[in-house]
């Protein structure tokens, strides 16, 4: 899921067309709920472009206000199954010293010791091990998330956002997915008191993938 210059850092790869319903909808085989036809069109390879695609997060800072930032620098491959969901995978790996919130200092802090501490674990990596259709245009997708070494299960919820033909006459799809993690999981423990009680970064951080990706030429 990498969730992008248009280099090609994420690909959906082919699998073997299945049959439809009468309905038109295409039977999940693992159990879950029939999918929509339109998803069966999805199957074939994508590039996942860049400068329309975002990995960040978000975290409550001061009790009061939200900080915004970004990966700007990560590789990935993605494998979506338009007949059969479960097949589908995901691998991102985020090199975090690539972290943008805009403010220079703040990024200089997050990448030191007290948080993810770049020079020693220089890089974040998510793998899926399952991925399941909730129905409609909603999927959910387990997986491990390593941060500092540490590796523990997360689980993304991922929607289709439904696909077209730019001008530029690419085909090209979004998918959203978002889920959120307790940091101190992982070792990211560091924080300073309030003196009105609380602490001055959460403990909860949103992780959230914005994925723009186009049809790739053959």
């Amino acid at each position: 899921m990498g969730i992008f210059s248009r280099r090609q850092t994420a690909t959906i790869e082919p699998t073997p067309a299945g049959g439809t319903g009468a309905s038109g909808a295409y039977p999940s085989t693992s159990g879950g709920v029939a999918l929509d036809s339109a998803l069966r069109g999805l199957t074939g390879q994508w590039t996942i472009d860049r400068p329309h695609s975002r990995v960040g997060f978000s975290v409550r800072h001061a009790m009061v206000t939200t900080v915004r930032g970004a990966f700007a620098d990560y590789d990935s491959t993605l494998h979506f199954d338009g007949d059969r969901p479960s097949a589908s995978r995901a691998e991102i790996v985020i090199r975090v010293g690539s972290v943008d919130t805009g403010v220079e200092q703040r990024d200089a802090h997050l990448v030191g010791a007290d948080f993810f501490d770049a020079r020693r674990f220089p890089e974040m990596v998510f793998r899926s091990t399952a991925t399941v259709h909730e129905g409609g245009e909603t999927f959910r997708m387990t997986g491990d998330l390593t941060i500092r070494d540490v590796t523990r299960p997360v689980e993304l919820q991922l929607d289709y956002l439904g696909s077209v033909v730019d001008p530029f006459g690419f085909e090209r799809v979004g998918f959203d997915g978002t889920t959120t993690i307790d940091r101190t999981d992982w070792g990211l423990v560091y924080n300073q008191r309030l003196a009105a009680g609380g602490t001055m970064v959460s403990e909860k951080v949103r992780l959230q993938f914005d994925i723009s990706a186009i049809r790739a030429t053959s």
